[in-house]
């Protein structure tokens, strides 16, 4: 029992440090099963158990062999390795006493370092001594270096005067950097060589203004002495490389020469800006000046390209690449023009040179014309330049341009009619064109103006040509309303004093004809204004006014036939009137006289003023017979005024036939039509005639029915109402396209009864 226990606890614990092997050789036997089983699963595999046995045998002492070498290797490096950190643990206590040495050593070697510190500060001493000593020549010399550079200067030798500038600022500037490297430099150390070098400050000022000078005058030298300008930008390129050098040396601390940076490059192109560029923006043209805005922008197109030019072919060379100088002076160019323009704008300008403006900064400014020429490609790209006027600015410029155009045009348009008026009340007819129609020039005036105000608009954008075509047909629209008055001043003066007037009918048919082509003409001034974005139409209301005008002008040609033909038909009907034929041949010479001169309107309102005279005539006819100035006493007279009535009709429907009128046009035939109420023969039979009349005409009245019955003379109170009564049970529905027979003849108001007297009446 001792014995096991001692086993068990002399494995124990290798059990517990290594419980990997365990948990080893559990999988290798399981493993070992497995393989076991597979290869003697039936009984005849078990004759080859021995081969199986001999064969693990042998592999496993091989296994066994590799192993017990492998743990030898192991041990053998082990052994080394111990024996190589022995021998390093050696050499380090060695290192150890020898540095305790040394250490002991240099404790006892300290006064013998502060002597050697006292050399240090000789050895220094005398480094100075010798800088100083080298330096005093160059510091002697600094005045005679001022002087033969003040000397090359005026000779115009600036390359070499600025060898001489920069030879005596890096004789300071070592000075300087010295003492700072020493922390020497103390206020009255740095005023003393400032004081010495007071003629270096003024060397560099006298260099500057005579670089600045060259860089004035450029545009001159590259003519006359190009080298000098090229040995200015020499000059300035050095200063910037010394700049860039002294800035990068100064990142980290040091030293910063006095007057550092020198920004001569930059210096360079303000000096371009300020002289050459803005010499062209001094002054602002203005109309004291009597400059006129056009002019001025054409000179200031061909002094820039001129320049831009100049700049490109000459001045470029003399430049380096980097400077882009044609580049630079375009967008100088560009921005001194855009501040210029809004100088000139400023002032109160008139449409002229508001279009100039416009045209100029939209139209020619980027073209080919200035800067987009062949000559400055592809150097200067106008895209990047942008635009000389902004968008609000230019919509600004074009409403003021708008507004300056209208009143111009406004009061223009008054002159002429207040010219056309004067001429229709000359003694003289107007011109007639090749159809024989009489003409004036106003349409011509009044559309040649607008459509050169279109015209120039065009030049500028589709935006302000669309805002010219929209107030020159308003303008159109206001000046017909102008026309109208016009004419029915005319009217006025003509019913006052017909003799001051004697071309009335004329100047009225060439109003027509006038108002006919001032619609022609704006029609094809609408179409040839318009974008294709958005394209302009002619507005209603213009329209509109033009049929206004035109029916005012045939409205009183009617009203002057009227008045000739009036005096006429008061004669009708009386008994004269029913045997004499004479009275109506009077009316048609009248009728006559006035259609004959309608042809001088052009078509369509010849045509329109002839059928219009037709009804005229058929309604004042008819409206005579409503008078009731004749009532027939017997069938004869019924008979007598139906033959009478017939007659007239077709005496009148021939003469309309005659001067133009088809007879299907013509509504003289209810003059036919209402002769045969008149001339019925038994009145019992009325109602039912009265019924096929009203069918045939819808808009006659009961008012008119009942005048027409009083004409006939033998109609009864009784007949009367059955025939009204008739006509309400069939009232009629006017069609579609029905033209008015009735509604525009007015029947005259029925006499009282009976009165009292005025006075009381009243």
């Amino acid at each position: 029992m001792g014995m096991s226990t001692e086993e068990e606890d002399s494995t124990g614990p290798k059990e517990e440090e290594w419980p990997e092997v365990e948990k080893a050789e559990k999988l290798a036997r399981g493993a070992a099963l497995k393989w076991a089983s597979g290869v003697f699963y039936r009984p005849e595999q078990l004759e080859g158990l021995g081969l199986y046995r001999i064969r693990e045998l042998q592999r496993n002492n091989s296994i066994q062999s590799r192993i017990k070498s492998t743990m030898q290797s192991y041990l053998d490096g082990m052994s080394t390795g111990l024996e190589q950190l022995h021998s390093a643990l050696a050499d380090i206590h060695h290192v150890r006493r020898a540095l305790e040495r040394v250490q002991q050593e240099l404790a006892s070697s300290t006064d013998l370092f502060q002597s050697l510190q006292l050399l240090r500060e000789l050895a220094l001493e005398r480094a100075q001594l010798h800088s100083v000593v080298s330096t005093l020549p160059r510091l002697f010399s600094v005045h005679e270096l001022l002087s033969e550079s003040f000397s090359l200067l005026q000779c115009q030798r600036i390359l070499e005067a600025h060898v001489g500038l920069m030879d005596l600022e890096s004789l300071r500037d070592g000075i300087l950097s010295q003492l700072q490297d020493h922390n020497l430099l103390s206020p009255s150390y740095l005023a003393s060589i400032e004081s010495y070098f007071r003629g270096l400050q003024e060397l560099n000022e006298a260099l500057a203004q005579h670089l600045w000078h060259i860089v004035a005058h450029g545009m001159r030298l590259m003519f006359e002495d190009p080298s000098l300008f090229v040995s200015a930008v020499r000059i300035i390129e050095r200063e910037e490389g010394i700049d860039m050098a002294l800035l990068q040396r100064s990142q980290v601390p040091g030293f910063l020469s006095p007057g550092r940076p020198k920004g001569w490059r930059q210096k360079f192109f303000q000096v371009i800006q300020d002289t050459i560029v803005a010499a062209h923006f001094q002054t602002v043209p203005s109309e004291a000046q009597g400059r006129s805005i056009s002019r001025y922008l054409a000179s200031l197109q061909s002094n820039i390209l001129a320049e831009l030019c100049i700049v490109k072919d000459l001045m470029a060379q003399c430049c380096p690449p980097h400077y882009n100088i044609i580049s630079t002076f375009a967008a100088m160019y560009h921005q001194h023009l855009t501040h210029h323009l809004h100088q000139i704008l400023t002032q109160d300008l008139d449409k002229q040179d508001i279009f100039a403006i416009l045209h100029w900064a939209l139209r020619v400014y980027p073209s080919a014309e200035m800067m987009a020429h062949p000559s400055l490609l592809p150097e200067v790209d106008v895209s990047t330049l942008g635009t000389l006027l902004a968008a609000d600015t230019v919509d600004y410029l074009e409403e003021t341009y708008v507004i300056k155009v209208q009143a111009s045009i406004a009061e223009w348009m008054q002159k002429t009619l207040e010219m056309e008026f004067k001429e229709w009340f000359s003694e003289t007819e107007p011109e007639s064109d090749y159809q024989g129609c009489f003409q004036t020039t106003l349409p011509i005036i009044v559309m040649k103006m607008l459509d050169e105000n279109i015209r120039v608009a065009s030049l500028i954008s589709d935006a302000l040509l669309q805002k010219v075509c929209s107030m020159a047909l308003a303008e159109l629209e206001a000046f017909l309303g102008s026309l109208i008055e016009a004419l029915a001043e005319f009217d006025r003066g003509h019913q006052q004093e017909p003799a001051v007037s004697k071309c009335y009918a004329p100047y009225l048919l060439s109003t027509i004809n006038n108002c006919l082509a001032l619609s022609t003409s704006i029609s094809t001034l609408c179409t040839e204004g318009a974008s294709l974005s958005e394209p302009c139409r002619m507005p209603s209301s213009l329209n509109a006014a033009l049929e206004k005008a035109q029916k005012k002008a045939c409205r009183l040609l009617l009203d002057e036939m009227l008045d000739d033909l009036q005096p006429l038909f008061a004669q009708l009907p009386s008994r004269q009137w029913l045997s004499d034929p004479q009275m109506m041949c009077n009316v048609c010479e009248v009728i006559d006289t006035h259609v004959k001169g309608f042809c001088r309107a052009r078509k369509p309102f010849s045509a329109n003023l002839l059928s219009d005279s037709e009804h005229l005539v058929m309604s004042q006819y008819v409206k005579a017979l409503l008078q009731k100035k004749i009532v027939c006493r017997n069938a004869e007279e019924r008979n007598q005024m139906g033959r009478r009535m017939l007659q007239d009709t077709s005496q009148l429907q021939e003469l309309f036939c005659t001067l133009g009128l088809k007879e299907s046009d013509q509504t003289l035939k209810v003059i036919a039509d209402l002769q045969e109420l008149i001339s019925l023969k038994d009145p019992t039979m009325l109602g039912l005639e009265v019924l096929g009349f009203v069918t045939k005409y819808p808009d006659v009245s009961d008012d008119h029915i009942s005048m027409l019955l009083e004409v006939r003379g033998d109609v009864s109170k009784e007949t009367r109402n059955n025939v009204l009564e008739i006509m309400a049970q069939n009232l009629q529905v006017l069609p579609e396209n029905y033209e008015p027979i009735f509604s525009n003849i007015l029947v005259p108001a029925p006499e009282l009864p009976f009165c009292l007297g005025k006075p009381k009446c009243a």
